[in-house]
């Protein structure tokens, strides 16, 4: 797995952290000095901390666990919903809702109800409504969509959460320590890194910043899905088409140079 880039995170300005007035103490091993009332944030110690947390996605991804991406701040939302994506995984951009996971039987209520109106539009039951209530039904959709329509097919608790910023999102981070349930956060200088399993002190204001850290995190989630497929592949006794090819080329170059070999003994009888 490939190291995260200091450089990229420099030009991304990762570095920056809030101002000095404003800082957690807690956070002062992360912090490599001051600057004009600004913190600056050791960048050295955010890639390990990157490198780390990802070998811990890719360990996730590696067992078949999901990991629930949670930012709800303008800033990170796109960029946290696309990556998620990307990698099939559940993600939370609009406003956490209170106990999503401490009282997640009665978030599948909502999921299953959002269900029962997709089918409601599908059996002829909308053709016996009124053309208020459909408008009724279909907002209130919209509605759970909205709030739910990420963690549709989120039918148990995820394994992780990977939170941007972990103080706006204190209630998701709360609510996982609660149950046990590890948390991976991008902490900036302002918030409180204590509680929070993987650490990745970072500016979490910054667009740039953010999606350097996602990918990193969505590479490793992907190459921990890679090679479970290929560990499920050789216990069912079926080979990936690539290392099949692999496999074909190689016998058929140690064919060849048999073939060669046996060549000039010919000729020599």
């Amino acid at each position: 797995m490939p190291r995260t880039n200091f450089q990229e995170l420099l030009d991304a300005g990762a570095h920056f952290g809030h101002l000095k007035r404003k800082w957690n103490p807690a956070m002062a091993p992360y912090i490599f000095m001051e600057r004009n009332g600004i913190h600056i944030i050791d960048l050295h110690k955010t890639v390990a901390k990157i490198d780390e947390a990802a070998e811990a996605m890719k360990n996730f991804a590696r067992m078949g666990k999901r990991v629930l991406f949670v930012a709800t701040k303008k800033q990170a939302k796109q960029v946290v919903a696309e990556k998620a994506a990307e990698a099939g995984m559940p993600f939370i951009t609009e406003r956490w809702a209170g106990g999503m996971l401490t009282n997640f039987p009665t978030i599948r209520k909502a999921v299953k109800k959002m269900d029962a109106i997709d089918k409601m539009s599908t059996d002829g039951t909308f053709a016996n409504l009124s053309k208020r209530e459909k408008l009724q039904i279909m907002r209130q959709r919209a509605k759970l969509e909205k709030n739910l329509g990420s963690i549709a097919d989120l039918t148990k608790l995820p394994a992780a959460l990977f939170v941007v910023d972990v103080m706006k999102e204190n209630i998701a981070v709360a609510e996982a320590q609660r149950l046990g349930i590890p948390v991976f956060g991008i902490v900036d200088t302002n918030s409180n890194p204590n509680g929070i399993d993987y650490v990745i002190p970072a500016n979490d204001d910054a667009t740039k910043s953010i999606e350097i850290i996602l990918t990193a995190m969505v590479d490793a989630l992907k190459e921990g899905m890679q090679e479970r497929k290929l560990e499920k592949s050789e216990e069912d006794g079926e080979e990936m088409p690539e290392i099949k090819e692999r496999r074909t080329r190689a016998k058929r170059a140690v064919k060849e140079a048999d073939s060669a070999e046996e060549a000039p003994a010919a000729s020599e009888e």
